[in-house]
C-alpha cells in the first residue's frame, strides 16, 4: 500500500441480499433498494496496523483511516473532526456510571459531521459536482460546510418546522436551502425526483454508502476510550439510525481485527413517542417499520417518519439484546433542563431523549446503576430554543444584593 492509498476497501455489499458491487464506482441504493455496506480486507488491516500504531496517533476521526473508505489523501476534506469526550452526568442520571458522548464538540456542532465528512470526501473522490439532500437541520449544516469546502454545489430541502438557526446556518455555509411544507421524507421524495432526472446526486440518509462509514467512528472511538472493552449499554437517538447501524458494524470489524472480544453493548434505539416507527415495529416483532403519520416532537433530529435502514436498526437492537424505546416530549424537556441545571451539560433535545429513556429504563429495571452506560448527545444544545431568562437589575435603583 503506497502512502497515498490509505484504505483496504474490497467491495460494497447489499445489506439485504449480500450482492457485491464494485468499490470505486458511484452507487446509490442496491438493486433491491436497500443500503450498500462497505467491506474491507480486515486480515490485511490487521497485518498493516498494529494496535499500538493506532494508539500512538492523534485522536481524531482520521486516525482510523485504514478502516475508512477514502483512498487518496488528497481527497480528505476536514474541518477538524476531534474524538469527542465522555462526560459523566451523575446528578441528573442517578448513576456515576453514566457517560454522555458529547458529539456537539464536532464541526458544525453535531454528529452529522462524522457521516457527511466521509460522504463528501467520497463524492469528491468519485467526481460528484452537485448534491441534494433532505434534512431536519444538522445534517444539512454539515453537508453545506464540507461540500462548500471542496467546491461541490449543494441543494438542501428542510421541513417547514426546521429550527430557524439550522436554516440560516445551512445558507451561511454556502448551500441553497428551501423549506418544504411536509416532513423529511416528503423532502426526500423531491430530492429523489431530481436525482432520477440526473440533476444532482441524492445524499439522503443511507442512499449513498459512505455516511455509515463516517458514523461508525463513534463505535471505534468508544472501544478505544473504554480500553477495548465496550460499555454495557448504549442509548442512541434514532431517526434514520445511521450511527446505530455504523457502530454495530464497527464492533464487528474490531472483533475481526482481534481488538475486542465478542461481547456487545445492549443497543437502545431511542425515539420520541410522537414519531416512533422503530419502537412500534420492535414491539410488534416486525422486520420493517411502517411510516409514522402526523409525526410531531420537539426533538426535530429524530422526527423521521420512515427510515430506509429500518431493518438494520431493528436487527442490531435485537441481536444486542437491547430495545427500541419511546419517550414523550415532557420527559425530554425535563431531562434537558435537569442535565443543564444539575450537571452543567446542555443537551440537545435528542440527547435529552436518551437521558429520559435511561431514567425510565433504570426505573423499570431494564438497566441498573452499576452498569456502564453511554448516552449520545448528538448536537450542541446551543442550536436549540432555550427558556427565556428575563430577570434584570436597574443600576440606578437601590439594589437588594441579598436577593440576587
Amino acid at each position: 500500500m503506497t502512502a497515498d492509498r490509505q484504505t483496504f476497501v474490497t467491495h460494497l455489499e447489499c445489506s439485504m441480499t449480500g450482492e457485491r458491487y464494485e468499490a470505486d464506482e458511484l452507487h446509490g441504493l442496491s438493486r433491491v433498494g436497500r443500503p450498500l455496506l462497505v467491506r474491507y480486507d480486515l486480515d490485511a488491516v490487521k497485518a498493516a496496523l498494529p494496535k499500538a500504531t493506532l494508539e500512538a496517533r492523534q485522536t481524531d476521526l482520521w486516525r482510523w483511516r485504514e478502516l475508512l473508505p477514502v483512498r487518496h489523501t488528497g481527497n480528505i476534506v476536514s474541518l477538524g473532526e476531534i474524538e469527542t469526550p465522555l462526560v459523566p452526568i451523575p446528578k441528573s442520571s442517578g448513576s456515576a456510571n453514566v457517560l454522555v458522548k458529547d458529539e456537539g464538540r464536532l464541526p458544525t456542532g453535531s454528529f452529522k459531521a462524522r457521516g457527511l465528512v466521509m460522504a463528501v470526501a467520497m463524492a469528491k473522490e468519485l467526481g460528484v459536482t452537485k448534491i441534494a439532500m433532505p434534512t431536519n437541520g444538522n445534517a444539512g449544516a454539515a453537508l453545506a460546510a464540507y461540500a462548500t469546502r471542496c467546491g461541490i454545489e449543494t441543494i438542501v430541502l428542510a421541513p417547514q418546522e426546521t429550527p430557524e438557526v439550522n436554516i440560516r446556518e445551512i445558507a451561511a455555509q454556502g448551500a441553497r436551502v428551501y423549506r418544504v411544507n411536509g416532513q423529511i421524507d416528503d423532502c426526500g421524495a423531491i430530492v429523489g425526483r431530481g436525482a432520477a432526472e440526473g440533476r444532482w446526486f441524492d445524499f439522503s440518509t443511507l442512499k449513498e454508502p459512505y455516511r455509515i462509514e463516517g458514523k461508525k467512528t463513534m463505535g471505534l472511538e468508544l472501544a478505544a476510550q473504554f480500553g477495548w472493552k465496550l460499555p454495557d449499554a448504549i442509548f442512541y437517538p434514532t431517526g434514520g439510525g445511521t450511527g446505530l447501524i455504523g457502530m454495530w458494524k464497527a464492533f464487528d470489524e474490531l472483533e475481526k481485527l482481534g481488538w475486542i472480544g465478542s461481547e456487545r453493548p445492549r443497543m437502545y434505539a431511542i425515539q420520541a413517542s410522537g414519531c416512533a416507527p422503530i419502537v412500534r415495529a420492535f414491539e410488534a416483532g416486525e422486520e420493517h417499520a411502517e411510516r409514522w403519520e402526523d409525526a410531531a416532537t420537539v426533538a426535530a433530529g429524530i422526527r423521521v417518519p420512515k427510515a430506509v435502514g429500518d431493518f438494520l436498526i431493528l436487527r442490531a437492537v435485537r441481536e444486542s439484546g437491547g430495545k427500541a424505546l419511546g419517550v414523550g416530549d415532557p420527559a425530554i424537556l425535563k431531562a434537558v433542563d435537569d442535565c443543564a441545571k444539575k450537571d452543567g451539560l446542555l443537551l440537545c433535545p435528542e440527547g435529552g431523549a436518551t437521558l429520559a429513556a435511561y431514567r425510565e429504563a433504570l426505573r423499570t429495571g431494564e438497566v441498573d446503576e452499576e452498569e456502564r452506560v453511554v448516552l449520545f448527545n448528538c448536537a450542541t444544545g446551543l442550536k436549540y430554543p432555550m427558556p427565556e431568562a428575563n430577570a434584570a437589575v436597574d443600576r440606578f435603583a437601590e439594589i437588594d444584593l441579598g436577593a440576587l
